[in-house]
């Protein structure tokens, strides 16, 4: 048995987060639910990409059914999966989920939470928890309606219906399919794209995106001021017009 159910690993501009309990394909029980919050302060109190991905040929099965079956009222009023989920969607900076093999229920749901998705050739996502007699309550009953739309993600919860990496790629679920082999570079490439921006304007987009409408315009005005007065701004719009001024000549 695995006595640390998330390896982390640092890098100066990333952390790779993989999840490790491949022996029950990467189950999410309690124990991996505390070492991921573990994560996120880690994240939170130094914002870096995290780059979220499976031991074992697999992303994450779903939560432990042999833990749910024993919980009741008060464990679900507890958000013990939903308030995880929502702390990685409101980390400062992006998240990648490296979507290989199955990712259902609560690991769809971690998914989802995440800002990009790439996957293999053998990702299968969705959320069967009907068929287990309860909800997907972690994200999914709202979340999938905002990424794929209101009536594929009815299908999928209500039918219990798993989508295969096509037809995830086709609605955008997943930003991009790669062969197996090649899933952590694609990881990795992402993570580059996104740390080659400029890393406040990254964080302050991220946060306008997700700030509830009624918030809008005011704090994109807000977030747009404080990037104004940044060293950083001045440099590289002073970068861009001397690249521009050189092509010229």
């Amino acid at each position: 048995m695995t006595t640390t159910a998330v390896l982390v690993e640092e890098q100066p501009d990333r952390v790779l987060l993989r999840l490790n309990r491949p022996e029950v394909r990467n189950a999410i029980d309690q124990q991996m639910v505390d070492e991921l919050h573990g994560a996120c302060a880690l994240l939170e109190s130094d914002p870096r990409v995290a780059i979220v991905l499976g031991e074992g040929g697999g992303f994450a099965a779903g939560a432990d059914i042999a833990q749910l079956r024993q919980r009741r009222r008060e464990d679900a009023l507890r958000g013990i999966n939903s308030g995880l989920f929502d702390r990685v969607r409101r980390l400062p900076m992006p998240v990648i989920a490296l979507v290989d093999g199955y990712a259902l229920g609560g690991g769809a749901e971690l998914a989802y939470a995440c800002d990009f998705r790439i996957g293999t050739p053998t990702t299968r996502i969705g959320n069967p928890e009907t068929g287990l007699g309860i909800l997907a309550a972690a994200g999914a009953a709202w979340r999938l309606a905002e990424l794929v739309g209101e009536p594929l993600a009815k299908e999928i919860l209500l039918t219990g219906r798993v989508l295969d990496a096509e037809e995830a790629l086709g609605v955008r679920l997943l930003n991009e399919v790669v062969p197996q082999e090649e899933l952590l570079a694609a990881g990795h490439r992402w993570a580059d794209s996104i740390t080659r921006q400029a890393p406040l304007a990254v964080r302050l987009t991220k946060a306008v995106f997700h700030a509830p409408r009624e918030a809008h315009p005011f704090v994109d005005d807000l977030a747009q001021a404080v990037l104004f007065e940044t060293p950083e701004k001045h440099e590289r719009m002073t970068a861009f017009l001397e690249r521009r001024k050189d092509r010229s000549r």
